[in-house]
């Protein structure tokens, strides 16, 4: 299931310049994938960059598959339509449920957040938790890479389906917040666990709280660090990592442009400039 390769497919409609100067396209449910646009100003800093949330669907982790793969197909086909040379998805979600399946649609290298994410974590750690949305822990989708990995590792996975809309509504410093993180703990606490995993690109966003309530040498691994260190080692491989000055990140939604942008100018740094996008007919407003 979780191969090795990154990439089957090719890039023969892509001259050697437009490979390099082409943008990547990002995408998540909401604002959880800014963690990833994070990494990627830090780590490829000359890299042009296509950010979509597909806020008119928030939240995914507690959608089916089948609903999952529906909306990655659309949101690939629209960054097709945008020439993107490589897609991340930052989404822990969509990486466990829909990764596999449009690997093999498309013509272009994706990239989940799980696999990465699972590597550094057996490197850290013997007793792993990983805090996740519900359909990301049904799935055993972080257990099952780590097994591959390092089979006498333990790990034990907690279903947290109120941290994504606390994000999304700015709630992370809300005393209630705090409550709900320690209760979401408590089952990992008792395990003794020496590492946790952001099983959800939104979850670093939480990490004050979090590590208030951690013992001092639980390591915290963000799976999104490492998801752009395989990047960059994707784009050298490809010989299409972009020498050239980047583009302006473009940023679109398939929900509100107001409310993302707003949290953007939380997270970023700056006010976005948010496009709103209908997926069906891939049309901007």
């Amino acid at each position: 299931m979780y191969s090795s390769s990154i990439f089957k497919g090719n890039l023969d409609d892509f001259s050697d310049k437009e490979a390099q100067i082409s943008p990547i396209g990002v995408f998540d449910s909401g604002v959880g994938g800014l963690t990833v646009l994070r990494q990627l100003y830090k780590q490829l800093p000359n890299e042009s960059i296509i950010y979509f949330g597909d806020t008119a669907h928030l939240p995914y982790g507690i959608r089916s598959q089948a609903e999952i793969l529906q909306y990655v197909r659309e949101i690939l086909n629209w960054m097709q339509q945008q020439r993107v040379k490589m897609v991340i998805m930052a989404c822990n979600t969509s990486s466990a449920l829909a990764l596999e399946n449009v690997r093999q649609e498309f013509n272009f290298p994706i990239l989940g957040v799980v696999l990465p994410g699972a590597k550094a974590a057996v490197e850290h750690g013997k007793r792993i938790g990983v805090i996740a949305t519900p359909a990301t822990a049904k799935s055993n989708a972080y257990r099952q890479a780590m097994m591959e990995i390092q089979p006498d590792i333990q790990v034990w996975q907690v279903s947290c389906p109120e941290f994504v809309p606390l994000i999304e509504q700015n709630r992370i410093h809300d005393p209630y917040t705090t409550e709900v993180a320690r209760a979401y703990l408590e089952p990992l606490l008792k395990q003794e666990i020496d590492t946790l995993i952001y099983g959800c690109t939104h979850y670093p966003l939480l990490a004050p709280v979090l590590r208030s309530l951690l013992p001092a040498h639980v390591k915290l691994v963000d799976p999104a660090v490492h998801v752009v260190t395989a990047c960059t080692q994707e784009l050298d491989l490809l010989s299409i990592r972009n020498n050239h000055l980047p583009m302006p990140t473009r940023f679109a939604v398939s929900g509100c442009p107001q409310q993302f942008a707003q949290s953007g100018l939380h997270w970023l740094g700056y006010t976005p400039l948010v496009e709103q996008v209908y997926l069906t007919d891939a049309t901007v407003s």
